[in-house]
């Protein structure tokens, strides 16, 4: 990092992940990028700087350095807007032959700054060339010296970052000059850039605390057993050192931590503190071996699963940011709210455009015909700001909702006149058509409306209700099982309704064309959908949420924009024009974008390892292509780049929402269902067993049941079919969850 002193630049290591991204994300840097961003080019030299190329001189002075660093800085700029989504994948796609080790894009956009292992028979300017080559793309001539700075985004900008570019940094600190900066000479025992698998160890022992002690590090009274467990826990991959455990497990002991130490990562206790610390950690390594504990198992697991999250352009933290240009309808409907609601009203917008379309189907590159079905989800905590949402979708729907008032009279009329009897004077009007639903209907309302907007032209019946539970009033049945069911259905346009004998019953099939809006909160989205993860109704879902920065002042209500007359006039002709549609409409470019987006999102599954997120990405696919034809007839039937980037960006917004909320629980189902491929039928005496047993637990069951010797085979068989696993830390076998998933559907 580059800073100042007696007029010159000075640099200093960053030496942690999260002190570089706290640079930047500070509200400043946040501030001066949208600025720049927006055309005040005179600020970018306010911004954060970094070199990644050379290494400070003497006195910590970047003027005249000489010495190399192990990494290369390189500036690619003057990239057209076409260019730049190509030479990106390029880029990521060559990551591991080029060393790649950070990728942002440029305060201006137009570019993009890379880091990557330097090749060290190569110079600076070289090493540029080759990767120029390695790229085919042409590097910034002005950006070839090692002292060049960079002008840093935000983690927004922020494409790729491997953790080895600290590793890097703190290496070449401790054997460079004797005659720098003394603050950083120190080598502590303890590593906080310590890594297993490019994962460091404080990512693995945080997550460790988090599943296993409710997040909370060990405190005086259960520092002892805890830190016993922990280490036994991640011995394994610690080569059974005590060197490396002492490495990578925080002294709990320690008191009065000093600043600059631990920033450092060190610690300051008495002799005897130190001293019970390091013996706590030498008696986890004196326990038998026993392989990997199942405990580490999920840790890293979880941990993988937060990483995929990275995989839609992201952050664990920021969602994809929106496109800096938005198609004019999307801009309109978006520009009475606060920027931290544009990406949620965005979205949400889209079933009730779709239910203005009737009759009108688009053909998917896989020659599918798709029908305008949007079912969207908004989730965030409470208070947030989710009803930021309504006043555009009210204006979207008031049509139709002008339209269904005489219909609703004329029903109300018949119904009048033919009171429940075994037979009606009149037969109810057939053009009778009402499109907006309330939450609270019976079966037969339901079926007679699905069946009514059929038959008058194919047209969607709609739903909004502030919280998901409201979705179950839908039906008589009541149940989270039904609304899955119907999601199902009107994701595909299956048929739907009921057959019934008697005269005065509503009976009729047809076409579900059902799009809809609902809020909810992380918790309840998550208890709500979790039985339908994996049967492919999140998937057909189209999600949303609302996320505010720190710096922002969440209970204040947001200031919104003015609905008005003028805001319905400026609306009034997309509406008519999806009104007005009919028939197949397809569209070239559409089709060849979802292509491209296919490609794009298998080598992100394969990158990141996610089975996840390859499977939530057929279907967002699609969603994001169906969206994007939307906007195509909304604009009369005119493509544009700034369509095409709504999609990609919809597209990857919606995904890292899933992964956000579902991610971790498709992953782990998606992996039970591996392990129960390969196990052969379970064995009735673990199913007499508790789901956690010991050894003696085990031995005397089977005692009871008349079985000789001591089962220690039965017990290994147990374990390589993945029925159980053994915590050494407990000393306990533990069943597995895919054993007992597998073990209740059979019963």
């Amino acid at each position: 990092m580059i800073y100042y002193k007696d007029g010159a630049k000075r640099m200093r290591p960053v030496l942690t992940r999260e002190e570089y991204l706290r640079l930047r994300n500070g509200g400043e840097q946040r501030q001066l990028v949208e600025r720049i961003r927006n055309g005040e080019d005179g600020l970018k030299a306010k911004l954060v700087q970094m070199n990644y190329s050379c290494l400070p001189n003497e006195d910590g002075s970047l003027k005249g350095s000489k010495c190399l660093s192990t990494t290369v800085g390189m500036d690619i700029d003057h990239l057209t807007k076409e260019e730049m989504p190509v030479v990106r994948q390029r880029i990521l796609s060559k990551k591991d032959e080029l060393g790649l080790l950070m990728m942002e894009e440029s305060a201006r956009g137009g570019g993009y700054h890379l880091v990557f292992r330097r090749r060290p028979e190569l110079s600076q300017e070289e090493n540029l060339k080759w990767a120029s080559d390695l790229l085919e793309v042409e590097f910034d001539k002005g950006a070839k010296d090692i002292t060049r700075v960079f002008f840093t985004t935000t983690e927004a900008e922020l494409i790729y970052l491997d953790d080895e570019i600290f590793e890097i940094v703190a290496e070449l600190q401790c054997c460079s000059s004797q005659d720098q900066t003394s603050d950083f000479k120190h080598q502590p025992s303890f590593d906080p850039e310590a890594r297993y698998n490019g994962v460091l160890f404080t990512d693995i022992i945080a997550k460790y605390w988090e599943l296993f002690n409710g997040g909370k590090e060990p405190t005086e009274g259960d520092r002892n057993v805890l830190t016993f467990e922990l280490a036994m826990t991640i011995r394994s991959i610690c080569g059974y050192s005590l060197e490396k455990l002492m490495q990578v497990i925080p002294n709990y002991w320690k008191t009065h931590p000093q600043p600059l130490s631990a920033q450092r990562g060190e610690t300051k206790c008495s002799p005897e503190e130190e001293a019970e610390w390091r013996k706590t950690l030498e008696n986890a390594l004196k326990e038998p071996r026993k392989g990997m504990p199942y405990r580490l198992k999920q840790v890293l697991q979880a941990l993988k699963s937060q990483q995929a999250v990275k995989a839609c352009g992201g952050t664990l933290t920021t969602p994809p940011p929106m496109p800096k240009k938005l198609p004019p309808l999307i801009r309109l409907l978006t520009k009475n709210v606060p920027w931290f609601y544009k990406p949620a009203v965005a979205n949400a917008v889209f079933p009730g455009l779709g239910a203005h379309l009737h009759g009108v189907k688009f053909r998917y590159w896989d020659n599918v015909e798709h029908e305008a079905t949007f079912m969207n989800i908004l989730i965030g905590r409470q208070s947030i700001g989710k009803g930021t949402i309504k006043k555009p979708i009210e204006y979207i729907m008031e049509d139709i909702r002008q339209r269904d008032q005489p219909n609703r009279q004329r029903e109300a009329d018949w119904k009048q006149k033919n009171p429940g009897a075994k037979q009606k004077k009149d037969p109810r009007p057939t053009d009778i058509c009402i499109q907006m639903l309330i939450d609270n209907l019976t079966d037969a309302v339901f079926n007679q409306r699905i069946v009514d907007v059929n038959n008058n032209g194919e047209r969607f019946i709609y739903t909004i209700v502030d919280e998901i539970e409201g979705l179950k009033k839908v039906t008589s049945k009541g149940t989270v099982d039904e609304v899955g069911l119907l999601i199902r259905k009107a994701f595909d346009n299956s048929d739907a309704g009921q057959e019934r004998v008697g005269a005065d019953s509503v009976s009729g099939i047809a076409p579900l064309r059902w799009n809809f809006n609902a809020s909810t909160t992380p918790p309840n989205a998550r208890k709500f959908f979790y039985k339908m993860v994996n049967d492919g109704t999140v998937s057909r879902l189209d999600i949303s949420t609302i996320i505010r920065s720190d710096d922002d002042d969440d209970d204040t209500a947001p200031v919104l924009g003015i609905y008005d007359h003028t805001f319905a006039e400026e609306l009034k002709p997309y509406i008519d024009r999806l009104d007005a549609a009919n028939g197949l409409i397809e569209c070239a470019q559409a089709k060849k974008l979802s292509l491209d987006m296919k490609q794009e999102n298998k080598d992100a599954a394969k990158l990141y390892e996610s089975e996840a997120y390859r499977v939530f990405s057929y279907r967002a696919n699609v969603i994001a292509w169906l969206k994007g034809m939307v906007l195509y007839v909304a604009h009369g039937y005119k493509w544009s780049k700034e369509i095409a980037d709504f999609v990609r960006w919809t597209e990857q917004y919606n995904l890292w929402c899933k992964m956000l909320y579902f991610g971790q629980q498709l992953e782990k189902e998606l992996r039970e269902e591996v392990e129960i491929q390969r196990q052969s039928g379970p064995q009735n005496l673990l199913e007499l067993l508790p789901d956690e047993f010991t050894t003696s637990q085990y031995r005397q069951m089977r005692q009871q049941q008349g079985k000789s010797g001591d089962g220690d085979s039965t017990l290994r068989s147990w374990q390589s079919r993945g029925h159980i696993v053994y915590d050494e830390v407990s000393g306990r076998y533990c069943k597995t969850e895919a054993y007992k998933r597998r073990f209740a559907s059979e019963k």
